[in-house]
C-alpha cells in the first residue's frame, strides 16, 4: 500500500511541478525572485567601472602613490606644495565663483579641483585662491561592506517580500489554482487519498519553491561577488567564513519556502481570497518582535531570522521601524530554530490533511 502511495504522490508531484514551473500566471513570481540579482548585478557594474576609471588615473599620475601620499595633503597648502607632494594631478578643474558684496562690488573667487589616485582610492583637493580648503576620498566598497549590504536585502526583500509573496502565489494556487480552472473534480474523483493528494501537491510546490529561490540566492551572491578579484574572493571564501555563509543563506531560503508554503497551502483550503491571508500573515510576521515570547514562536520569520549569518547592526539614526524589523531581541540557537521550524510546518500541515477531507466542489462560487 505504501508503494502505491509513493507513486501516487511521485505522479502528482510531475503533474504540479510542469504546471507550477511553466504556469504564464507565475511569471510575476520570477520577476520577484530574481529581481535582487539584477540589482546586485548592476551594482557590481557600477563599481567595475569605477574601478576602472580609478586605474586608468593611477597609471596617468607622474609616479604612483600610497594613501600615507594622501595623508599628508591638509588644509592650507598651496598648489605648488600638493605637486611637489603627489606630483602632477590626473586631472584637475578650474572655475570662478562670483559673490556680489554690495552695489557695484564683484568678488571673484579662483577655485580649483585636483584629482589623485593610488588605483583604489580617489583623492579630490579643492583649492580656493591657490591653498588648500578641503579634500576628499572617494574608494571602492570591500566584500565586507558589500556582505553587509546583501544581508540586508537577503531580511528585509527576499525574505519577507520575495519568499513570502512566492509562496503566496506557488502554494495558494496548488488548490485555488485547480478550482478556478476547474479541474479540481478530476484529483477528488481518482482513486488517490486526499492525503497523498496534498502530500503531492506540497512537495511539489516545494521543489519549485526551492529551485527559484534558492537559485536567485547563489546567482545574487555571485553577482555580489563578480567585482571583486580572486585574491578578495579567496580570502572571503576561504578565511573568512564564506562558504558557511553561502550554505547558510540557502539553507534559509530552502527553510523559508518550507515555512511559507505550509503555511499558504493551509491558506489555499481555508480562503477563496489570497489577500486576506497574505495581509493577516505578513502583519503577524512584521509584528513579531513585540509578539510575547510564546507567540513569537508561531512565526516563521522568528526561525529565519535566528539562523541568518550576518546580523545588521541598528544605526541610532535608523527609522523606529526599520529598527524593529532589524532587531533580535531572543535569538535562538541554529539547531533549536531548524527543529522548531520543521515542528510549526509539521503542525500546519496536519492541520491541512484535515482540512482537505472537508474540500468540497462548488465552481459556481469560484
Amino acid at each position: 500500500m505504501k508503494q502505491l502511495w509513493r507513486a501516487q504522490a511521485a505522479a502528482v508531484i510531475r503533474l504540479e511541478l510542469k504546471k507550477t514551473l511553466f504556469a504564464r500566471r507565475g511569471l510575476w513570481i520570477y520577476f520577484l525572485a530574481f529581481a535582487p540579482v539584477a540589482l546586485f548585478l548592476a551594482h557590481s557594474l557600477v563599481e567595475i567601472h569605477l574601478h576602472g576609471v580609478r586605474r586608468e588615473m593611477a597609471r596617468r599620475m607622474s609616479r604612483p602613490l600610497t594613501e600615507a601620499d594622501f595623508a599628508a595633503v591638509h588644509e592650507g597648502m598651496t598648489r605648488d606644495e600638493v605637486v611637489a607632494v603627489l606630483g602632477r594631478p590626473a586631472a584637475s578643474r578650474m572655475q570662478v565663483r562670483t559673490t556680489v558684496k554690495g552695489p557695484g562690488q564683484v568678488e571673484l573667487t579662483p577655485l580649483e579641483s585636483l584629482q589623485y589616485s593610488d588605483g583604489r582610492t580617489e583623492l579630490i583637493v579643492w583649492l580656493r585662491n591657490g591653498t588648500v580648503a578641503g579634500t576628499g576620498t572617494t574608494s571602492g566598497i570591500s566584500l565586507g561592506q558589500d556582505s553587509h549590504v546583501f544581508a540586508g536585502v537577503f531580511q528585509f526583500f527576499f525574505l519577507r517580500l520575495a519568499v513570502f509573496f512566492g509562496c503566496l502565489g506557488i502554494f495558494m494556487n496548488l488548490f485555488r489554482g485547480e478550482m478556478l480552472d476547474k479541474s479540481m473534480h478530476f484529483y477528488l474523483l481518482a482513486p488517490i487519498r486526499r492525503e497523498v493528494l496534498l502530500a503531492g501537491k506540497y512537495l511539489a510546490g516545494l521543489l519549485a519553491a526551492t529551485v527559484i529561490f534558492a537559485s536567485s540566492t547563489a546567482l545574487q551572491i555571485a553577482a555580489m561577488l563578480v567585482q571583486f578579484d580572486s585574491n578578495a574572493i579567496d580570502q572571503y571564501l576561504y578565511k573568512n567564513h564564506g562558504f558557511a555563509e553561502i550554505a547558510s543563506y540557502l539553507g534559509i531560503t530552502v527553510l523559508a519556502c518550507v515555512g511559507y508554503g505550509s503555511v499558504f497551502l493551509a491558506a489555499g483550503l481555508l480562503f477563496r481570497n489570497p489577500i486576506i491571508p497574505a495581509a493577516f500573515v505578513l502583519i503577524w510576521e512584521a509584528a513579531n518582535p513585540i509578539l510575547p515570547s510564546l507567540l513569537k514562536k508561531v512565526s516563521v520569520i522568528y526561525y529565519l531570522k535566528s539562523l541568518c549569518p550576518v546580523q545588521i547592526p541598528i544605526d541610532p539614526a535608523m527609522p523606529p521601524l526599520i529598527a524593529l524589523l532589524v532587531s533580535n531581541a531572543q535569538p535562538i540557537s541554529a539547531y533549536v530554530a531548524v527543529i522548531g521550524l520543521f515542528v510549526l510546518s509539521a503542525a500546519v500541515l496536519a492541520t491541512s490533511m484535515k482540512l482537505v477531507h472537508t474540500l468540497e466542489i462548488n465552481y459556481t462560487t469560484e
